[in-house]
């Protein structure tokens, strides 16, 4: 006969605390959905899109491209933003960029109705190594 070490229960045992009465959950009231907000976001985020489209036929100008990363290159930030205005864009544009690659920051502008910026578009490009 052999002799195990550990004696494992027959039986599971018992709880020290009683059972519980498990109720099911309150059914939830949820308010009436509103998407007036969301129908403006959608379309100031369709003048980013607009905005960003211009932005990157711009950029597609190897002539200005070059411009703007040899600016970015030799660290003149005023000049690389002093460069995307020229583009003429109706929305603010944050740029950052690093010796890899670039980054566009479009955002839409508060107005009456909406004192907070809704909506960004940020639009990351690689351009080195």
């Amino acid at each position: 006969m052999y002799y195990y070490p550990y004696q494992y229960p027959i039986y599971p045992p018992l709880s020290v605390y009683p059972p519980q009465m498990v109720y099911p959950p309150f059914p939830r009231s949820y308010p009436p959905v509103d998407v007036k907000i969301f129908e403006n976001s959608i379309k100031s985020f369709r003048l980013l899109m607009a905005q960003g489209s211009i932005l990157l036929d711009r950029l597609g100008d190897l002539v200005f491209a070059r411009k703007m990363m040899s600016a970015a290159q030799q660290g003149k930030k005023a000049d690389v933003d002093h460069l995307i205005r020229t583009v003429g864009l109706k929305v603010p544009v944050i740029t950052t960029f690093t010796p890899s690659g670039v980054i566009f920051e479009l955002t839409t502008q508060p107005n009456q109705n909406n004192p907070d910026s809704c909506c960004t578009l940020k639009v990351s490009m690689k351009w080195g190594n």
